[in-house]
């Protein structure tokens, strides 16, 4: 009888130690089905969801890389807590999750593609009297798989200085773009920053990946939390004295860097570009600058942009913007759709077209063409001698 009960005894510990969750979290990632619930994300939209999804990035980090999956919550992953300013290299970061120096892949995934987007321009309630209708694209619901930071980040005026993020690798040793990190992908998510109802700009960026050499990212968006210009908020977004970006790429002397249907809003700066760019649609909303290229040596191309409302479409950068040095820009897109904005007569002022092309330096060497179904029909250009510039 004791022989049993000690058979039993080993039995069930062995039962024990194989469901652990340390077990289950080897399974999971062995199988490639490791979530960030596994951590003890929670995606009810109360619970800040940070440390959880880093302590998942930190564990694919340590068992070389792989796939971080994001199930599809109606609340959405909370990030609520303030930004690291340092990494565990000693390195700056500035961000509220860190992609920590490495070589290998680690790959965010949410479970469907996201909607693109959620604003089309801001219509404040008295252009009703204009015979212009308040334009709401559904509503902010959670129809993304989305992270949402509500941290608002220090003021950052200087476009010299490193920006604040919802996400960054830290900086490093390699190559012109002091790459930390050798890859990070990312698919069907959107990052959200908060808006500040009172100011009425963004403080925060989404994605600081300048320190990463290679990126991919697919079905993708990165916007604000407030679908700014609705009709019960009955304000509009206002020029952005922070230097916030949506999606900083990686930067000279990177790997390839792919962008399938991805998309940004509100901010300073939509994408910041450099060379070895191979994207196919591209999305930008409500943005000062919409694409800015410091760098590309070698040729980056563009399949389609849709540019709606921005200030500017097409610009270099002046001066180190971000550490970056600006160099030539290779640069073909083959067709460029654009609303400019011009002709309501509403605020905001950012969000009308000033030049479709900005490059005072003419550092830009290559080809765009342009269409606008409805407007002025116009596309205006500061310098870019170097750039071919036609209508479709």
């Amino acid at each position: 009888m004791k022989k049993l009960i000690t058979i039993i005894a080993i039995a069930t510990s062995v039962l024990v130690s194989c469901n652990s969750p340390e077990r289950r979290i080897e399974k999971a990632a062995r199988l490639g089905r490791l979530s960030v619930t596994d951590f003890g994300a929670k995606g009810d939209g109360v619970t800040d969801d940070t440390k959880a999804i880093q302590r998942a990035i930190d564990y694919l980090d340590s068992r070389g890389g792989g796939k971080l999956f994001f199930p599809y919550t109606k609340a959405g992953y909370l990030l609520s807590s303030p930004a690291k300013e340092y990494a565990s290299n000693g390195r700056l970061v500035r961000a509220q999750l860190v992609l920590p120096p490495g070589g290998s892949n680690i790959q965010f995934e949410g479970e469907m593609p996201c909607k693109l987007l959620y604003t089309y321009q801001v219509r404040p309630p008295e252009s009703v009297k204009q015979n212009f209708t308040p334009t709401k694209f559904g509503d902010m619901g959670m129809p993304n798989t989305c992270l949402h930071s509500t941290w608002d980040a220090p003021e950052v005026t200087d476009s010299l200085e490193r920006p604040w993020a919802v996400i960054a690798a830290p900086e490093g040793d390699g190559g012109d773009g002091r790459f930390s990190r050798s890859i990070f992908s990312m698919k069907n998510l959107e990052i959200r920053v908060h808006l500040d109802t009172g100011r009425m700009y963004p403080s925060t960026s989404a994605a600081f990946l300048k320190n990463v050499s290679r990126i991919i990212i697919e079905d993708s968006q990165f916007c604000l939390d407030e679908q700014v210009g609705d009709t019960e908020l009955g304000k509009s977004l206002q020029p952005n004295p922070c230097h916030t970006i949506g999606l900083h790429a990686s930067g000279n002397q990177n790997d390839d860097q792919i962008l399938r249907n991805v998309a940004v809003q509100g901010f300073r700066y939509g994408f910041v570009l450099g060379e070895h760019i191979f994207a196919d649609y591209l999305y930008a909303h409500n943005c000062e600058e919409a694409f800015v290229f410091h760098d590309a040596t070698h040729l980056s191309t563009i399949g389609h942009i849709v540019a709606q409302h921005n200030r500017i479409i097409l610009s270099t950068t002046r001066g180190k913007m971000f550490g970056n040095n600006p160099d030539r820009v290779n640069l073909t897109v083959d067709f460029l759709n654009f609303e400019g904005g011009q002709t309501v007569p509403s605020p905001p002022d950012v969000s009308k077209l000033v030049y479709g092309v900005y490059d005072p330096d003419n550092r830009l060497h290559g080809s765009v063409q342009w269409h606008e179904p409805w407007g002025l029909g116009v596309f205006p250009i500061c310098g870019a001698d170097n750039f071919r510039v036609s209508k479709y």
